[in-house]
């Protein structure tokens, strides 16, 4: 998915026209994307307590508050911008709920979300998916634990942007604006991420990684 698409920049146009109907449809649109940035996320000791609409729900609330301000200037893409708020949300939930747990709350890196088990497992399967060869079917197994192993070693804003491009299905482009960085750098950090990846499993007998 790119920063730009056609249906919500016209509902931009409305709603700045003073449309409601456009503003609520405008608010709405990104739900089932938001709800899925989050639960990829969310530490699963949350899970009894908090499910993933309740944080996009929040986010939404806060995005209604400052969507004046944003319609009359703009600072980013509007899915980049509820990206943003959705993942500030989360930071907050984390904090908020795991406070007498202080201690785990350690794998929470600046610049960069927690990555449960179960989607480190998810993206490690995106990158090994390519192959198809029987020899590689047979290792997938034993791949995607050592392509998950090497995730977790990964600086947080490299794993973000892998999260982002294989799990999320995000364009560069919108990459870089959740980031606040230019698409070459979006860029640069997930080849640079892939490569890490590769020299973790250098003596390993794996394949190639890659889009």
């Amino acid at each position: 998915m790119g920063p730009h698409d056609p249906e919500t920049e016209a509902l931009i146009r409305d709603a700045v026209r003073g449309d409601e109907r456009a503003r609520h449809q405008l608010l709405d649109r990104h739900r089932g994307q938001l709800r899925r940035m989050v639960a990829l996320r969310l530490d699963r000791r949350l899970a009894p307590r908090l499910d993933p609409s309740d944080i996009v729900q929040e986010a939404l609330a806060d995005a209604a508050g400052k969507l004046d301000d944003y319609l009359r200037d703009p600072p980013l893409p509007f899915y980049p911008w509820l990206h943003r708020l959705a993942a500030e949300r989360l930071v907050q939930a984390h904090r908020r709920h795991l406070k007498a747990q202080a201690r785990t709350v350690g794998r929470e890196h600046p610049g960069g979300l927690p990555l449960p088990d179960e989607s480190a497992l998810q993206l490690a399967e995106r990158l090994v998916a390519s192959g198809t060869s029987p020899s590689r079917r047979l290792l997938r197994d034993e791949l995607r634990q050592q392509v998950r192993a090497a995730l977790m070693r990964l600086a947080p804003n490299d794993r973000e942007v892998l999260v982002m491009c294989y799990l999320e299905g995000l364009a560069f482009a919108a990459i870089a604006a959740i980031l606040g960085i230019t698409e070459n750098a979006a860029k640069v950090r997930h080849f640079r991420a892939l490569e890490r990846i590769r020299k973790l499993m250098e003596h390993d007998d794996g394949g190639e990684l890659g889009r």
